[in-house]
């Protein structure tokens, strides 16, 4: 397993904080986190823990619909792609270290080292894009944290 965080040396006792529990949105594709949800980052309780706030909206691994056969959106890795989704939103970070998280993270889950490493070179090559293109879709006005989460499965309005 690798045990490196923007190379520095981590054990291997990294951890989630919590249980994720998520609800669809009606979209088909979009998740909001219900509940606190977070991940101990080298170690756990190592003082560098990420937490990722309830209403957070995710769509787990954004891999090509084309890819899904082979990397679905939702799979052993889920925990670990929506940690990176939140830091990807959040920036906080370099985006190098926010990689090499996921990569830990997906250890952590125990998922195959073939699929952790090919999720890895993925996101280390084409995830430029989604990172560069977060802060003007913040300045545009969308917003990933916080909005209300319809509780019906359309936005029709029904009292019409």
């Amino acid at each position: 397993m690798d045990n490196t965080v923007s190379g520095r040396l981590t054990d291997s006792m990294s951890r989630f904080t919590s249980v994720l529990l998520v609800s669809p949105l009606s979209d088909g594709r979009t998740w909001v986190i219900r509940s606190e949800f977070g991940y101990d980052v080298g170690a756990e309780d190592s003082g560098d823990t990420i937490d990722v706030p309830v209403k957070f909206r995710t769509d787990f691994a954004s891999t090509p619909r084309f890819l899904w056969v082979i990397f679905p959106p939702w799979g052993k890795y889920g925990n670990a792609a929506v940690i990176h989704d939140f830091l990807y939103w959040t920036q906080t970070r370099p985006r190098c270290e926010c990689d090499h998280i996921f990569l830990e993270a997906m250890g952590v889950l125990g998922v195959a080292q073939w699929t952790r490493y090919a999720m890895f070179l993925a996101v280390r090559l084409f995830g430029w894009y989604v990172w560069w293109n977060n802060p003007r879709r913040k300045r545009n006005g969308y917003e990933k944290i916080g909005q209300p989460t319809p509780t019906k499965a359309t936005t029709q309005d029904q009292t019409k």
